[in-house]
């Protein structure tokens, strides 16, 4: 009977241990190191081993290759999406450049003018503009001023030239007034000799 007592207790201890074993393989909510501590720890031990039925050692390791297939899975599903997000990172990349360089363009246009295809910045070319227009403002006023005084010595050369013209007009009149005194007074001592020699015969 002792034997017998001594066989259920045996059996009973075994088949405790190996319930409290088989927890390591049936709860959801343990991790793999949790799994492996419950397994050690309610496995039977005998000398220095660890005595573990093969069922709870087939489903540990079960679940472990189920684990390291899932994180393989993981593993490449994130490997994926490296990738995709990469691949978005160059494109994203390429747009910014682009558009980088399309705001640059836009910033360079908007402070540089296009003159006969030479480009000057604005403040550069309002400078040469306005100096420009002073130039051409002074030359029209140097033009006007001669002009001016072409015209005023212009105007004394005609009064000049009307002044000698008349002078001229009046001493012609004057030479033709003479002239014609002197043709008279010829005349006359014409006349008076012809009497005087009329007289004379």
């Amino acid at each position: 009977m002792k034997f017998l007592y001594s066989l259920l207790l045996v059996l009973y201890v075994n088949h405790s241990f190996a319930q409290s074993a088989a927890k390591a393989i049936e709860d959801p909510n343990l991790n793999l190191k949790e799994r492996y501590q419950v397994m050690k720890e309610n496995s039977q031990t005998y000398g220095e081993y660890k005595v573990i039925k093969e069922f709870i050692l087939d489903g540990f390791w079960k679940l472990n290759v189920d684990s390291i297939n899932k994180q393989h899975a993981l593993l490449k599903e994130s490997n994926s999406q490296i990738a995709s997000l990469r691949t978005e990172l160059l494109s994203t990349q390429n747009e910014l450049k682009a558009q980088q360089a399309s705001v640059e363009e836009i910033v360079f246009d908007s402070k540089h003018i296009s003159v006969v295809g030479i480009s000057f910045t604005k403040g550069t070319f309002l400078i040469l503009t306005t100096i420009i227009l002073a130039g051409l403002a002074l030359v029209v006023a140097f033009a006007f001023a001669r002009m001016k005084i072409v015209n005023a010595g212009m105007k004394e050369k005609s009064l000049l030239a009307h002044a000698v013209t008349q002078e001229f007009e009046e001493y012609k009149h004057k030479a033709l007034d003479k002239q014609t005194k002197l043709s008279r007074e010829l005349q006359n001592e014409r006349n008076k000799l012809l009497e005087l020699r009329g007289q004379k015969m």
